[in-house]
Parts: C-alpha cells; sequence; structure tokens
C-alpha cells in the first residue's frame, strides 16, 4: 500500500517539474516562486519536524538547529570549494560564474530528501492505515514544489536540458524507492530529526543565497516578490491541510 501511494507522489513531482520547464520565458517569475516554495518548505515544514524529532539540546541548543546551521555553511562551502576548483583547472565559468557541478549536488539532495520522504510514507504506515494516509498527502502535496525546485535548481547552474531531466526523474522515483526500502528497515527518529536539519540548512542557502538574488538580479519586479511569497504561502497552505 505504501509503495502503491508513493505513486503519487511520483506522478506530482513530474508535474512540478514540468511547470518549471514549461515556464522558462518567465525565469526570473520561476526563481522567485522556487525561492518561495524553498523558504516554505525549510521554515514551515522541514524545521518543525527536525526540531520535534531529534531529540535533546547539546550543550544547550536543540541537536536540529546545529545541524541547520551545520547545512547551510557546508552547503556554502562546497560551493566555494568547487568554484575554486574550477577556477584553478582554468575552466571557464557558466552564466552568472555558476558551476554547474553545485546544481547537481543540490539536486541530488533534493533526491535524497525524496528518498526520505517515501521512508516517512513506510514507516507512517506501519503506525496504522490512518496515519499512513495524512503523512502520504501531506507528502505528494509538497512534491509539487520538489519537482519544480530540482529541475529549475539544476537548470539554474547551466547543466544542460537532459541533466535537469534525469535529475527530475531521478527525485520522482526516489519516494517510490524509499518507501519500498521499509519493507527491510526503519530509521530511528532521532537520525530522522538530525538529517531533516541538515537539509533545511542547505536548502536555506540555497535559497537566500543562489535562487533569491538571481530572481531578482535582472527583474527586480514586483511581481517576482510576489511570487516568492505566493510560494511561501502555498506551502503553508499544505502545512495546514495536512496537519
Amino acid at each position: 500500500m505504501a509503495v502503491f501511494v508513493a505513486l503519487g507522489a511520483f506522478l506530482m513531482t513530474l508535474v512540478g517539474g514540468w511547470t518549471a520547464q514549461r515556464v522558462t520565458d518567465r525565469r526570473h517569475l520561476v526563481l522567485g516562486l522556487a525561492g518561495g516554495l524553498m523558504l516554505g518548505v525549510v521554515g514551515l515544514d522541514l524545521l518543525p519536524e527536525a526540531l520535534e524529532a531529534s531529540g535533546g539540546p547539546v550543550f544547550g541548543v536543540p541537536a536540529a538547529l546545529l545541524l541547520f546551521v551545520a547545512g547551510f555553511l557546508v552547503a556554502h562551502l562546497v560551493e566555494r570549494l568547487l568554484a575554486g576548483r574550477q577556477a584553478a583547472h582554468g575552466a571557464g565559468e557558466h552564466e552568472g560564474g555558476r558551476v554547474p557541478q553545485v546544481g547537481l549536488t543540490a539536486a541530488a539532495a533534493m533526491v535524497g530528501h525524496s528518498v526520505m520522504d517515501g521512508i516517512a510514507i513506510g514507516a507512517a504506515f506501519q503506525v496504522g492505515g490512518g496515519m499512513g494516509v495524512a503523512v502520504a498527502l501531506a507528502v505528494i502535496a509538497h512534491d509539487f514544489a520538489d519537482g519544480f525546485n530540482t529541475y529549475t535548481i539544476t537548470s539554474l547552474y547551466g547543466n544542460a536540458r537532459r541533466k535537469a531531466l534525469a535529475m527530475l526523474f531521478a527525485d520522482a522515483a526516489a519516494p517510490v524507492v524509499g518507501a519500498a526500502s521499509t519493507l527491510l528497515f526503519t530509521i530511528p527518529e532521532r537520525l530522522l530529526g538530525g538529517y531533516l536539519g541538515f537539509f533545511g540548512g542547505a536548502l536555506l542557502y540555497l535559497a537566500a543565497a543562489e535562487i533569491l538574488p538571481e530572481a531578482h538580479h535582472e527583474h527586480p519586479a514586483r511581481s517576482t516578490l510576489l511570487c516568492t511569497v505566493a510560494g511561501a504561502a502555498f506551502i503553508w497552505l499544505v502545512v495546514g491541510v495536512a496537519g
């Protein structure tokens, strides 16, 4: 049942990616919406779940928040290292000085998160059918944002369309793989909470330091800001309905 329900997440992820590639003539609006979706996912979905699941504090600070900061810093460090490596090898930089490997790395992190979404569906169904359906609906709803962001991030860093599509399909298949894996094992709650905190920090870095500045660089329009607000509000709606 969990694997069957995860197929809904597969389809919703593809719909999100399809939407992102169809509106490329309004790139600044796409990036503004993607930034808002990412901000909403981090602040309204990932971080609250991480704080609830990660256990007690470490030296006065919740473990999830420490890992959240670590995820932000690691994402910044990885981007700087990849950019420095590319410059050291004399390779030409892509649009806006962006390194394609950063986009692929970020998309791979999105795929890993989608695997965890599938595991969450499977674990919830092990608790009970009602819990499984509630978690599945939440995952399916926000997988539109996952697909949208995966395609957008990969493309933003200068990767070819075929690579962006490959990462999109990997992200779509990931929840099904994650749900199927729960037939073999389960993840301890504290470990899951720590992962959510770390991933949230990395995602926030991409939204705040890369996606949103790019969205407003060439088109500092009010419509771009409205798209960002709409993206965050959409995730708020999803979380509220799921809750």
